[in-house]
């Protein structure tokens, strides 16, 4: 199954937070099955998260949409995120 992983800052984790846990409808439109939250450890404020996805062409339009950059404003996201799309290439998923 392929993933998107991004990565970024944060202003506030507990202003973050509950934002981004409103948003899991949204990203379900994308084909979003579900994913994983990090936290650095060195840098709280820095988040990973990992998504896996039905399809990369629908992460990608997910990755461009109004309301991605208008959830990610509302959350205090601070300067670009860092985004990966990655193929899983594990031959014992397949």
């Amino acid at each position: 199954m392929p993933h998107l992983l991004v990565r970024h800052s944060v202003d506030d984790y507990a202003r973050w937070r509950p934002i981004f846990d409103d948003h899991t409808s949204f990203r379900a439109e994308y084909g979003s099955t579900g994913g994983l939250v990090f936290r650095n450890a060195d840098d709280p404020a820095e988040v990973v998260m990992l998504f896996e996805v039905e399809d990369l062409d629908r992460a990608r339009e997910f990755v461009g949409s109004d309301g991605l950059r208008e959830a990610m404003q509302s959350a205090g996201v601070v300067g670009r995120p860092d985004i990966i799309f990655l193929n899983d290439e594990d031959p014992a998923a397949s």
